[in-house]
């Protein structure tokens, strides 16, 4: 058995498994802490290991093409804890995404690839940014610490009896360490029902192909899909536009535009013919034009951390559990919230900005006073405003049917084109997309209220993760406005079309074909040779495939988060990797707290929600920031204290206090 660069016995050792963004910057904020420590601290070894590219992960890899795009803008991107200070970049003060970039590309380059602080990076240069962290990091750590790159990938961590962990890695390489950072990323799952059936029609079939979810990048679509194939895509949202790229542009089509008429699509060649479709049938809607500053906070009138502990306390006394329904305590605060900036803005073109702080005063007085508010609304004289409603902005179709596809194509297009003449006004300016941005604001305090099962298990299981999330990721989590234009493009070019809405997916004895059809669209079907999910996997602990996660939890050495109401026993298994609150430990089957074994980011969603965010954001202490540095303050022992020595097989049972939970 091989062995990894072990340091000596007396160093305290640290492993980060998984160098994307999360793992980035618990480094980033374990070098501050390192640098700043009293003196008289020990040798520290870190071992920073990633199977894909240490310093950039699998999804911000290097190599990847340049197409892929991220879907937050330039300036509000940020790996350093802190911002430049006027000295060398270095861990606590660097630049922002947009500082980088600007710094390290030609004035050529950013005006072809728009690299202006309201514009959209590719996911390639954000990992040749998140490379640039980590070279300050290394090049930064103080002299007793070293920083040791490993390639590869851990299949198991164990504790011995010493208290450390054995970590072993492919190729039977070992290293040990005595803490250990689980931030591996988006999960590989095991296939579902749908799943297995696709693949095994797809097995006995030379002609057709099946392609699971995953990241756009790591799918064989040179290999599977030839030119002048029907290729069918299940999923509209951000990683549909992914595949779509790679099978056009990455085909070597051309987006044009001549001098001011609409972006059309000159085909390479070497595409195939694109049917796409979803349950809802719209393809993820554009962000609108940013229009805040990175530092922008909502000022939230209504869900407000007071509000959130009232209703606790409602329904402390009203059931004997301060668990939360987020039907009624919370979803009516979130709308009122996106109600009121829709309502103001409307004003504020309408009338002026004058008018529109005296509706904005009086509108929020009614509603904090359990009025609807429409009095106010009635007074301003935007009464004939349509009320928002968020489900039907996600759901445009529901009801509807179409005698052709051509019917329901003319519907589509005017939906989308409408969405984008919307997105052009901007994230302040336009009333829609300023409130629907707001869902942005407000994800920090619907977090905090729902993290650590904050909600009663039905509540999350069916209001909160089955209504509202996939609601407020279609409806502000969408990419940049140039990919609908170039959706559009394709559309009119004959390349991509959409089946309808709530797609079917199937395939076809007769034809050996995969088949895709809307019950809302006659005539809609039609025969695909490669059918490919666009749908990056949720995280679900006992469906990862990953090798370490099974010995993990078949060894009980971490444990599914399972969210039990304390008064009705009601249950509801998350998926999520269960974690301290405040030390983000692991805890283990039996409700222990490990000593030393730590987990953040996406394996933990469904006890933390959005976890899969990537970065923090210039003059703001976000969460992404404040995770990393209470991790990072975890894994460094007090200066002058030996590291505890405490075998879990054999330690006394920790207990997990509720607030942890």
């Amino acid at each position: 058995m091989n062995t990894v660069q072990i340091p000596p016995r007396a160093s305290h050792t640290i492993a980060v498994v998984g160098t994307g963004p999360r793992g980035i910057a618990v480094l980033e904020r374990l070098a501050v802490r390192l640098r700043d420590a009293p003196a008289g601290r020990g040798p520290v070894t870190i071992y920073a290991i990633d199977a894909a590219e240490v310093g950039a992960g699998r999804i911000w890899r290097t190599d990847q093409d340049h197409w892929f795009a991220m879907n937050t803008v330039i300036g509000q991107v940020t790996m350093f804890s802190g911002g430049p200070d006027g000295g060398r970049p270095r861990p606590g003060a660097g630049p922002s995404l947009g500082q980088w970039l600007h710094d390290h590309t030609t004035d050529e380059v950013r005006s072809a690839s728009g690299h202006g602080p309201d514009d959209f990076a590719s996911r390639l240069d954000y990992g040749r940014y998140l490379r640039f962290v980590y070279r300050t990091i290394t090049d930064e750590l103080p002299a007793h610490v070293r920083l040791i790159p490993v390639h590869g990938r851990v299949n198991s961590v164990r504790p011995d009896r010493s208290g450390r962990y054995q970590l072993t890695m492919d190729s039977l390489r070992t290293l040990a360490a005595d803490k250990v950072v689980l931030a591996t990323g988006h999960p590989h799952n095991s296939p579902d029902t749908f799943d297995r059936a696709m693949a095994a029609f797809a097995a006995y079939r030379p002609d057709a192909h099946y392609i699971s979810g995953d990241s756009a990048a790591d799918m064989d679509l040179a290999g599977t899909v030839p030119p002048g194939s029907t290729v069918a895509i299940r999923g509209l949202g951000l990683s549909f536009y992914d595949v779509l790229m790679s099978l056009t542009e990455g085909r070597g089509g051309r987006f044009v535009r001549d001098d001011d008429g609409p972006l059309r699509y000159a085909p390479g060649g070497r595409e195939p013919h694109i049917v796409a479709g979803s349950r809802s049938g719209l393809p993820i809607p554009a962000r609108g034009r940013n229009q805040k500053a990175p530092h922008h906070i909502h000022q939230a009138p209504f869900l407000t951390p007071r509000a959130v502990a009232e209703a606790r306390e409602r329904r402390q006394q009203a059931t004997g559990s301060d668990r939360l329904d987020f039907a009624e305590d919370l979803l009516p605060l979130a709308l009122q919230e996106i109600e009121h900036v829709y309502y103001t803005r409307h004003v504020h073109i309408r009338h002026g900005a004058e008018a529109a702080e005296r509706f904005a005063a009086q509108h929020a007085k009614e509603l904090l006073a359990g009025e609807d508010g429409l009095l106010a609304v009635k007074q301003a004289g935007v009464e004939d405003v349509a009320p928002l409603d968020l489900w039907n902005l996600a759901r445009p179709f529901t009801g509807e049917h179409f005698a052709d596809p051509d019917a329901w194509r003319r519907r589509l297009t005017g939906v989308m084109r409408h969405d984008l003449e919307e997105a052009s006004l901007g994230t302040v300016d336009g009333p829609l997309k300023a409130a629907l941005d707001t869902l942005r604001d407000l994800r920090g305090i619907i977090r905090a209220s729902v993290d650590y099962g904050g909600l009663t298990p039905r509540s999350y299981a069916t209001a909160f993760r089955g209504s509202y999330v996939p609601v407020n990721a279609l409806l502000s989590a969408g990419p940049p406005m140039a990919r609908i234009e170039q959706l559009l493009a394709l559309m009119d070019a004959g390349v991509v079309e959409v089946a309808g809405p709530a797609t079917e997916f199937g395939r076809d004895e007769e034809t050996g074909r995969f088949t895709v059809r809307s019950p809302q669209v006659d005539g809609s079907r039609k025969y695909a040779d490669v059918l490919i999910d666009a749908r990056i996997p949720t995280p679900d602990l006992p469906r990862d495939t990953s090798l370490l996660t099974r010995q993990l939890l078949a060894e009980g050495l971490i444990r599914e988060f399972v969210n039990e109401d304390p008064v009705t026993g009601e249950t509801f298994a998350t998926g999520g990797l269960d974690i301290a609150r405040g030390s983000f430990r692991a805890i283990d089957a039996n409700g222990r707290l490990h000593p030393g074994l730590y987990a953040l980011g996406v394996p933990t969603e469904h006890v933390r929600w959005f976890t899969q965010i990537g970065n923090g954001r210039p003059g703001l202490e976000t969460d992404f920031v404040k995770v990393a540095d209470a991790v990072a303050a975890e894994l460094l022992p007090p200066p002058g204290v030996e590291p505890v020595r405490e075998a879990m097989g054999r330690a006394p049972a920790v207990p997990v206090p509720a607030s942890a939970r």
